[in-house]
């Protein structure tokens, strides 16, 4: 079992506590080495500055050298340190180990260098003082003018040596220092201990033999995939001696440039394409996977890298078609195996959980056969930041699992590029408290939390995150980490539940405008939820008979949550995808001016009857360039999506959503229009397409004839019974010459009774 980091181990039984402060005042002072490092120097000052702030008693900072009258706070190792605690072995505290140990009145915060003592001084100021980090900017400090002095007697050595939470706020160097993180991205200045750098980070065969550098000369140095040697979508062919040599040349270059380092990525490229030549198969053929020509290459690097650097670490991924381990070949002692979870359910531990009974498997042969196992783990929604994520109940789960696999490192891959994503503090703050001690309680770790940083708010936020991982525990979801739909789970009794907390935590803190902001930023995932979903979700209560709860004005909602994502500085919607030129597309998305006119077909209907879905809920493929929302004065709401006919794509979709599960037959029609520059042909086509069975249901070729007078006209799709995962589409035909464009005004749908 772990050792619990904040238990205090009680030396004897003394008669009375010291008190390091009473009534602001203080005999105490803070001791440091005369040849003190730089990030325990700044453990003194740390010390000094917040328990100043705390008691508002200035502690004097010595050297041990000239010694010092009273009581003293010893940071650091020195001879008081020595005398005091011959029984340490520093060595055993690595680069993090701590050590907090009251001797009489004094008390020694010390650890391994670089960064132990920071880490000592850190641990006390949460754990007796009552510090707490909840971000870069956000610091509690309670107000003790009188501070006691309990016995401590506490030794920990994390298991986890490098910890990385990857959140935009969690790079700041001091606030990761703060919270014990060091890992490759976490901007730790050296006063503040640094951190560890991986050469390359990650994905580094190009970066090493760039195609457009060696291809020309050298094109089989790289994969051969059905016959062809190619670098497009492609890796490199393990097996070929001179490409290695040149690999080597330049991996020792690197290191020669930065030997502190201590490790160096020589891994796969961020796609598949395997190398399919004889050498390479045959490997792939022995060894049951294609980690087998990645081990035996990267062993036969990492040779050749210790024969001039002993102790440097080569790191390479088990990562999609690689996470399968070898059945022969063992990794190198100076051999890093960073196994990837991009696959799995994040909804279900990995460990016990029966949909990642894969990674489970895997994840055990690895531990068995690599000498040193990083784990790199997803903890976001990279299709979509800015939507609910229920994750967090697997956290701790998960992390306990790395660390009885023996991992040394850990990854956490969360929303780096977004500021309003789905609790971004809470999980940077609990992520690094759970990586430094795995045996932490998460539950308990999240109500304290919740219960700091949000106030009065935190009982209804905490009934709401309770909401959303009941939800998809109860639907069965694999819960992977780019889903950007979350219909499945989170469907209108739910969100409306979820808005009735937002609203109640707004309540509770609508007094203090710092808590206010806070709640607000929270409950952006939310707000984002009802305004991709508005249409859909005020139908679904047409349908079922019930009063629609959500916000009453789309256009509001839409403006209040661009402003909001503008003050926040919302950075990305997804890995990748700028936020500003989405909040330019949402502007047109709900806040057109027009009221839809009804189809003819649909006149006299009863609003429970039929369904109007419009272009603001089309699903567009390559957006801007595919497909476009325009204006259109022809359209029933003065928008639509423009297709150029230059592509035959099916770029406008409307997918089936749950709501319509199990509620009967469906007539369906489109109204589309088409720019026409032929008399005869074909214009566009529409269909109907069943994912799961992977069949079309039905399929329309528009003839040019039918749609030539450039105005809007219904395609009869025919009657269907619509099930989740269908999907209509529309489709130009790839002739421009006939056809310049095609224009999607909506798609609606009548019951069949």
């Amino acid at each position: 079992m772990y050792t619990c980091l904040l238990i205090l181990v009680i030396a004897g039984l003394p008669t009375q506590p010291a008190t390091i402060v009473a009534d602001g005042r203080s005999e105490y002072t803070i001791v440091v080495a005369p040849d003190a490092i730089a990030p325990e120097r700044t453990a003194a000052k740390e010390l000094q500055s917040f328990l100043k702030q705390s008691t508002g008693a200035e502690l004097p900072i010595a050297s041990a050298a000239v010694g010092s009258k009273g009581p003293r706070l010893v940071v650091g190792p020195c001879e008081a340190f020595r005398g005091a605690c011959p029984d340490v072995d520093l060595a055993a505290l690595k680069h993090d180990g701590i050590l907090l140990r009251t001797v009489g009145r004094d008390l020694y915060l010390t650890g391994g260098r670089p960064r132990g003592t920071l880490y000592a001084v850190y641990t006390f100021l949460e754990g007796t003082l009552g510090v707490r980090w909840w971000s870069s900017t956000e610091t509690f400090v309670p107000n003790r003018p009188t501070l006691k002095l309990p016995d401590l007697n506490v030794i920990y050595v994390p298991k986890l040596q490098c910890r990385e939470a990857f959140y935009r706020d969690a790079f700041d160097g001091v606030y990761a220092a703060r919270s014990k993180c060091n890992g490759h991205s976490d901007r730790v200045p050296p006063e503040y201990g640094g951190h560890y750098t991986l050469l390359g980070w990650c994905h580094t065969f190009y970066q090493l033999l760039p195609p457009e550098k060696y291809f020309a000369q050298h094109p089989d140095w790289y994969s051969l995939i059905n016959g062809k040697r190619q670098t497009d979508g492609a890796q490199l062919c393990l097996t070929h001696r001179e490409m290695r040599a040149a690999l080597v040349k330049q991996a020792l270059e690197w290191i020669k440039k930065e030997p502190q380092a201590g490790m160096i990525s020589i891994a796969q490229n961020d796609c598949g394409g395997p190398c399919q030549c004889p050498k390479c198969q045959a490997i792939v053929d022995r060894e049951g996977s294609q980690s087998g020509p990645v081990i035996h290459f990267v062993n036969q690097v990492a040779e050749e890298i210790e024969k001039q650097y002993p102790d440097f670490l080569v790191e390479t991924l088990a990562y999609n078609h690689t996470r399968k381990p070898p059945a022969f070949v063992r990794p190198r002692r100076n051999v890093v195996v960073r196994l990837c979870s991009i696959e799995c359910s994040f909804c279900q531990p990995l460990a016990t959980g029966p949909q990642n009974a894969g990674f489970k498997a895997d994840i055990d042969r690895w531990a068995a056969v690599a000498p040193q196992l990083y784990v790199w783990d997803y903890v976001t929604d990279f299709a979509n930041y800015i939507v609910p994520h229920p994750n967090l109940r697997v956290l701790g789960p998960n992390i306990r699992l790395f660390v009885d696999k023996g991992a040394i490192g850990l990854f956490e891959q969360g929303d780096a590029g977004c500021s309003c994503s789905d609790f971004p503090e809470l999980r940077a703050w609990l992520i690094a408290h759970l990586m430094w001690d795995p045996s932490r309680d998460e539950k308990a770790l999240i109500a304290e939390f919740m219960r700091g940083y949000y106030g009065a708010a935190a009982p209804a936020l905490l009934k709401y995150i309770a909401l959303i991982h009941d939800s998809v525990e109860k639907a069965g979801v694999y819960l992977n980490c780019g889903m950007d739909d979350t219909s499945s789970y989170l469907r209108l009794s739910e969100l409306t539940r979820a808005w009735e907390l937002f609203a109640k935590a707004a309540r509770a803190v609508q007094d203090d405008p710092v808590l206010s902001r806070r709640v607000r930023r929270a409950r952006m995932p939310l707000d984002h939820e009802w305004i991709k979903r508005y249409a859909r979700l005020k139908r679904a209560a047409a349908l079922k008979g019930i009063a629609f709860a959500g916000p009453e004005d789309p256009s509001a909602l839409v403006a209040d949550f661009l402003k909001f994502a503008s003050e926040f500085n919302a950075g990305q919607l997804s890995e990748g995808q700028p936020f500003a030129p989405y909040a330019e597309g949402l502007k047109s998305r709900l806040t057109a001016t027009a009221v839809a006119r009804p189809p003819k077909e649909c006149q006299g209907l009863a609003a429970g009857d039929w369904m109007d879905i419009q272009d603001g809920e089309f699903a567009l493929s390559n957006p801007g360039t595919w497909v476009t929302l325009v204006e259109d004065a022809k359209a029933s709401d003065r928008r639509a999506a423009r297709m150029p006919a230059n592509h035959n794509q099916w770029a406008t979709q409307y997918p089936v959503p749950d709501d319509l599960g199990s509620l009967g037959k469906w007539h369906c029609y489109a109204s589309l229009r088409c720019e026409t520059a032929a008399h005869v042909g074909i214009a566009c086509a529409v269909g109907l397409y069943n994912g799961p069975e992977k069949k079309g249901e039905t399929t329309i070729a528009v003839q040019i004839p039918d749609v030539a007078d450039g105005e809007y006209h219904t395609i009869d799709l025919g009657i269907h019974e619509l099930k989740p995962g269908m999907y209509f589409w529309i489709a130009p035909t790839g002739k421009p010459n006939d056809v310049t464009a095609v224009y999607t005004d909506r798609i609606f749908l009548i019951k069949k009774k």
